[in-house]
Formats: C-alpha cells, sequence, structure tokens
C-alpha cells in the first residue's frame, strides 16, 4: 500500500535546491531553521510579510514570522544590514535598538532611529 504522503520532496527556489524529508509527526519546524528573504524595500517586506503571516502565520520580533505551516522566515530589507554595519556607530546601536521593538522591519523608522530622531 502506498502512503499519500511523500517522504521525500525536492524543490527549487531562485536556483537552490532544497530537499524536505518526512520524518513523521514526532518532528515539528523550530526556529532552528529558517528562511531568509532578503528584501529591495519596504514594499517587498510588506509584501512577504502580508503572505507569509496569512492564514495562520504568526508574527515575532526582530524580522522573523511563522507561516502557516509554522516554517520560520526572516524577512530583511537591505536597508536593516546597511544601518546596522554605518562606521557611526552610535546610529548603527539606535538602529539596532528600534530593530529590537519591531515585529514586521519598518525601513523609515530605522532611518529616522539611526538619524538620532
Amino acid at each position: 500500500m502506498r502512503s499519500a504522503d511523500p517522504m521525500v520532496v525536492r524543490f527549487r527556489l531562485h536556483d537552490q535546491e532544497f530537499m524536505g524529508l518526512n520524518g513523521g509527526p514526532q518532528y515539528h519546524f523550530t526556529e532552528a531553521v529558517s528562511f531568509t528573504v532578503d528584501c529591495v524595500d519596504q514594499a517587498e517586506v510588506d509584501h512577504y510579510w502580508t503572505r507569509l503571516t496569512a492564514d495562520g502565520g504568526e508574527e515575532s520580533m526582530c524580522g522573523w514570522l511563522k507561516d502557516k505551516y509554522g516554517l520560520s522566515w526572516q524577512i530583511v530589507p537591505q536597508a536593516l544590514m546597511r544601518l546596522l554595519g554605518l562606521p557611526d556607530r552610535a546610529a548603527a546601536g539606535r538602529a539596532m535598538q528600534a530593530m529590537l521593538q519591531m515585529r514586521k522591519i519598518d525601513v523609515a523608522a530605522l532611518e529616522k532611529a539611526a538619524a538620532g530622531g
């Protein structure tokens, strides 16, 4: 008798191959495994955030979320890495402190915090 659930699934995302293994109901997704989505701008952050939290997904802190299946995602705008890497360490620290208060990353709020406002 064949099972309706596959044991191994292979898929490709943007030329990167992935393999998923169905280990049975005793195994669950954890934050130890996540996908990162590098976003060009706030519109892209909003797009992925909205779609991945739809239908039962959950927001978390600092740009992390879980989709409706319980898989963790990090939705990261390019501006975050740029601001956290500023040579002005005080500005970078302000951006970090602002990010630590966010769920979905708000690029304008990060830039304002880095600028001291």
